[in-house]
């Protein structure tokens, strides 16, 4: 039986435009173009047929940037949910750590007082990071995950998802050694369907 319906905005970089097989809506508008499969969003839906998920990547975009965004493809959207995943193009380009812990925090903060649930998702690893680099990913998702207890809001660990268990500053798939495999942005969609299930499911949403 299906549920409820709910909104769904998926806000992010690559990793959420489903690259390198499907370019986003934004990308390629009105309905993107490619593998479909090659995005969270559609596991997230087919899981949920009743759950409308939009995909708001862009490839290559920071976290800056993202935000610069937010107002129109979060705010202007009025979802019940809005996943956020970014920095990763942060890490690749060596900018402050500490902009990108503003920058998501601006975004998780915006959307509770617009009274839309933001789900704060950790970033990706990619293969050809450095030892440094793989570090400083490391860095920020403990600080997304502390930052979502200390919020209350829901947390996804999108990074375990698709990362591999045996080597996890690498991805589990990739057809470019940057970006998951279909594989991965199914597991990433699996993981952001049980955290939204969890979140639904708890006291403060009956």
């Amino acid at each position: 039986m299906r549920g409820p319906r709910r909104r769904i905005v998926g806000l992010g970089d690559s990793t959420t435009a489903g690259t390198p097989d499907f370019l986003s809506p934004l990308e390629a508008p009105p309905n993107g173009r490619g593998n479909s499969e090659s995005q969270y969003a559609y596991w997230m839906m087919r899981a949920h047929p009743e759950w409308t998920v939009l995909n708001r990547g862009i490839n290559g975009q920071r976290s800056d940037e993202i935000l610069a965004r937010f107002p129109r493809d979060v705010l202007e959207e009025r979802p019940d949910y809005a996943i956020i995943l970014a920095g990763v193009n942060d890490v690749y380009q060596g900018r402050i750590l500490l902009d990108v812990r503003r920058n998501l925090r601006a975004m998780y903060e915006r959307s509770v007082e617009a009274s839309i649930v933001p789900v704060a998702a950790t970033i990706l690893p990619y293969n050809t990071a450095p030892p440094a680099a793989a570090a400083a990913i490391r860095a920020v998702n403990l600080w997304i995950a502390s930052a979502a207890e200390n919020l209350t809001i829901p947390f996804c660990d999108t990074n375990r998802a698709a990362a591999d268990p045996d080597a996890p500053d690498r991805l589990r798939g990739s057809p470019d050694g940057l970006h998951p495999d279909v594989p991965g942005y199914r597991a990433m969609g699996e993981a952001l369907v049980r955290t939204i299930e969890e979140d639904l499911a708890g006291p403060r949403r009956r």
